[in-house]
């Protein structure tokens, strides 16, 4: 009983003693190690030792520079930048020998990825690669301050010098550079010398949005496939460069649990990662176990957490040969905080984190050969899955949209997978693609069950439980025509392989200065952002909501742009210049139009609206989800580079809101909007506004009578007496729809469907939220069909609820609308298919009639 008891004893101990004491680094080091003197401490440098202040990024990056320039163990380099034009660190530690010998080692880790190669490699002599992430979380702070003593220790330890022949270690330590310093800011502004640890205390209780996100609040967790970001895009191009065996991810959970490393639970694996990998994972955690053991500390595994997302930093790796390794750490969020199991310090979270390192680094170099024989045996084996494939390979493209093709083809390419341009017309099972229009991915090559993971499409799962999304199918994100294809019609297809990169293709303007106006159509992704800058330029723009043609050859649809100078006083040749400015970096074309008797509708018809220029605020702070709110933010500020006001919800009652013409409500509780701000919004939006809203937002507003929004209320009727209450957490977790793709059915002439060649559209859901339909047939332009699951889990209760019910519903208020979306048409950046529903609200929603949404 004694020895069961003495690892809770310690663990408390550690609590306890280092609440309030100035912390050591004997506190955190391993005993048995020694020292190189000439390697600079961490608190040499920076003035404190780790635990005692949050360090903030620019200090990390101190530190790192001050080691490599004193060990010959680190090679220190900047990888990229992030929004806020923050360097991105890379530090490689290695032998000395190693270090001298890098591109070697990786070009015979790409040969890893080759079975022909593979084969004659010696394996016995491969040093083994770890990539280390600290914090991608930037309020998960444990882990950016653990990676300088990880770094110190790689880099000083004497006794480590014969293990590091055989290992080089990448590290990123603080993957999330401006989360990291919004955090660190917040913590040290609000520290008190002496701590009583009250959860309570403003320390402990950051200001929205939190430093958990990236500069437009992005989780950077989920963005390891879509690569939106700059630190992903830097990330995966050196995770792809190196191919580590190990790929580490240092996180933080709620105060009150203790420590987490995989494995996560086996029956949410995804399908597609090898039975090895997890007993290859399950061998590594005994070293974890054995590390915290000596040091008392509490731990977990096989619970909570899973591996099926590979858009995750874990998961990510195990389709391609690596293990990844989730490490959750209870938070102090603070320097102190009360727990249930006492008071947890700061310096005690570091301590784990650093100590999950060395437990890392000792299996790396334990199991060193075994690690690099299952990348080779990886890719062996999908070499033999692709070769009894029936598919050979996937084609996608869209005729009409540049943009979307472009986005997705160049997302693909991040991951080291080659892709092909097709040279010329294809029909394929009856659609067609067109020629420099669309791209084919082969599945006879390394990366073959990425690519499956990236294509496929699945509603069958052994387990009904996510951590995250059950399905992110790329080509159905991006609305796109896509299918799997076999050997013979790959082998007809005239195709050219994209190895140089790839560049946005450049739009141009076909006719001549001084034409009687000019037209484009609103079918490409980027015709919003061209007509953003036109109306910033001053020219007049009109949208046709009806179709008409300038000759045979010419014909025009609805959502077709006009522009002419107005009144902008500008001369036609600049006129004409600004015009092809703007198409080439928008990839739009432009046609010139010679005359006003066009066929269908003429140019003064009345069914051509004049468009107001955006004036736009986006709603932020108090209850407002900061990842939709920054999801908007990004879009429109990075894709349309279009200036918008993030306005607080706090100064709603102060704004003058006739600033504005359109206003977003982000999903959300807008608790804190009472009184007179209720009656001043509707006014607002009586007197001829948008507000464009989504999910909870609704609810909102309809309670507040600004707009009608009605939704289904009933719940699941269970007759069973008696349930297993050891059940009950999973039978509840079940229903949670937590990210999934369904089939809607678009009006195609409604104003919020321009731009789309068909009425079949995917999107994609992550609540239960049921909107119904308004009584108003017009007012119902997104409906969900009869038939709506494409791809992902989702509860079969859930599944009927959602039957032809509304996505998106429009409701007039006075001369204004409200546009309420049931779905986010922005998720994580990716969702590029539902984009344009959204910029058709902004650019649009004035032009939608009344009377057909009342």
């Amino acid at each position: 009983m004694l020895k069961r008891l003495l690892p809770l004893f310690l663990f408390l101990v550690a609590f306890q003693g280092f609440a309030q004491e100035k912390v050591s680094l004997d506190y955190y080091m391993k005993p048995g190690y020694t020292y190189n003197q000439d390697i600079p401490t961490p608190e040499s440098v920076l003035g404190f030792n780790i635990g005692e202040w949050h360090v903030s990024y620019d200090q990390v990056h101190m530190y790192m520079k001050a080691l490599a320039d004193a060990s010959d163990r680190v090679k220190f380099e900047v990888i990229g930048r992030t929004y806020e034009q923050r360097p991105l660190m890379m530090l490689t530690f290695s032998h000395p020998d190693n270090l001298g010998r890098l591109n070697a080692i990786k070009f015979q880790r790409a040969q890893l990825r080759d079975p022909s190669e593979s084969r004659n490699l010696d394996i016995e002599e491969m040093p083994a690669v770890v990539y280390m992430g600290y914090s991608v979380h930037g309020n998960e702070a444990s882990g950016v301050n653990a990676s300088l003593l990880a770094a110190y220790h790689f880099a000083a330890a004497n006794e480590i010098d014969e293990d590091l022949k055989n290992i080089v270690i990448i590290m990123e330590p603080g993957i999330n550079p401006d989360g990291i310093n919004r955090f660190a800011s917040w913590v040290n502004s609000n520290r008190s010398i002496h701590m009583n640890g009250d959860p309570n205390n403003r320390e402990l209780n950051e200001a929205w949005p939190r430093g958990r996100t990236n500069h437009y609040w992005f989780d950077l967790n989920r963005d390891w496939l879509p690569v939106q970001h700059p630190e992903s895009r830097s990330r995966i191009a050196k995770v792809q460069e190196w191919k580590p065996n190990l790929v580490l991810d240092f996180h933080e959970m709620g105060t009150n649990s203790t420590f987490f490393f995989q494995p996560g639970i086996p029956s949410r694996n995804h399908p597609l990662t090898p039975s090895k990998n997890f007993e290859l994972t399950e061998k590594i955690a005994q070293y974890h176990a054995k590390h915290l053991d000596e040091i008392g500390s509490l731990y977990f595994t096989q619970e909570n957490y899973d591996d099926f997302y590979y858009g995750k930093g874990s998961t990510y790796p195990d389709v391609q040969g690596q293990i990844g390794i989730l490490f959750e750490q209870a938070s102090s969020r603070g320097h102190l905080q009360e727990s249930i199991n006492g008071p947890l310090s700061f310096a005690f979270t570091i301590r784990n984190q650093f100590t999950a390192s060395l437990s890392s680094f000792e299996a790396a170099v334990a199991m060193k050969t075994e690690l690099n024989n299952y990348m080779r045996d990886f890719y062996i084996d999908a070499k033999s899955d692709a070769d009894a494939d029936t598919n050979k390979a996937y084609i996608f493209g869209l005729a009409k949209d540049n943009g979307r093709t472009f986005h997705l083809a160049d997302m693909i390419l991040q991951h080291k997978v080659k892709l092909y341009s097709l040279k010329e017309d294809m029909t394929v099972n009856g659609v067609d693609f067109k020629a420099n229009k669309a791209y084919i991915v082969p599945l006879n090559q390394p990366q073959y069950r990425l690519i499956k993971g990236m294509f496929e499409t699945r509603t069958e799962f052994q387990d009904s439980l996510f951590y995250d999304v059950s399905a992110w199918t790329l080509p159905m994100a991006f609305d796109m025509e896509f299918m799997a294809v076999n050997s013979r019609i790959l082998n007809l297809a005239n195709v050219e392989e994209v190895n140089t990169g790839l560049s946005m293709p450049q739009g141009k303007v076909e006719g001549a200065a001084g034409a009687y106006g000019y037209a484009f159509e609103w079918n490409e992704y980027y015709a919003p952002k061209a007509a953003y800058q036109l109306m910033d330029k001053g020219y007049n723009l009109r949208v046709a909501h009806k179709p008409f043609e300038v000759s045979a050859e010419l014909k025009f649809g609805r959502g077709t742009i006009l522009v002419d100078k107005g009144r902008s006083g500008a001369s036609d040749q600049a006129f004409f210049e600004d015009l092809q400015a703007t198409a080439q970096n928008t990839g739009i074309i432009i046609h010139s139009v010679n005359t006003g008797y066009t066929g269908g509708i003429n140019m003064g018809s009345p069914s051509i609206d004049v468009l107001e220029k955006p004036e736009v605020a986006l709603l932020v702070d108090g209850g407002v989800s900061s990842y939709e709110a920054g999801e908007i933010w990004h879009l429109l500020d990075q894709r349309l580079e279009m200036p918008i006001t993030l306005l607080p919800t706090g100064l709603v009652s102060r704004a003058d809101l006739n600033r504005y013409n359109t206003l977003i409500m982000p999903n959300g509780s807008y608790g804190n909007l009472s009184g007179s701000v209720t009656e001043d919004l509707r006014n607002w939006v009586s007197k001829g506004g948008t507000i464009i809203a989504r999910g909870r937002a609704l609810n909102w507003l309809s309670d507040h009578k600004i707009g009608e929004f009605t939704f289904k209320t009933a719940t699941e009727k269970d007759s069973t007496l008696q349930k297993s209450y050891a059940n009950f957490s999973n039978d509840r977790g079940s229903k949670v729809t937590g990210g999934a793709i369904f089939n809607v059915n678009l009006d195609l002439t409604h104003p919020l469907g321009y731009g789309y060649e068909e009425e079949e559209l995917y999107t994609f859901r992550n609540s239960n939220q049921f909107l119904l339909p308004s009584e108003n047939p017009y007012a119902n332009p997104l409906i969900y069909t009869d038939a709506p699951l494409a791809s992902g889990y989702v509860y079969p209760y859930n599944l009927e609820q959602m039957k032809n019910t509304a996505m998106i519903r429009v409701s007039a208020v006075g001369r204004g609308k409200v546009i309420g979306f049931v779905d986010n048409p922005n998720f994580r950046a990716f969702w590029f298919g539902t984009n344009k529903l959204f910029y058709n609200s902004i650019f649009f929603g004035q032009t939608i009639s009344s009377s057909s949404a009342r």
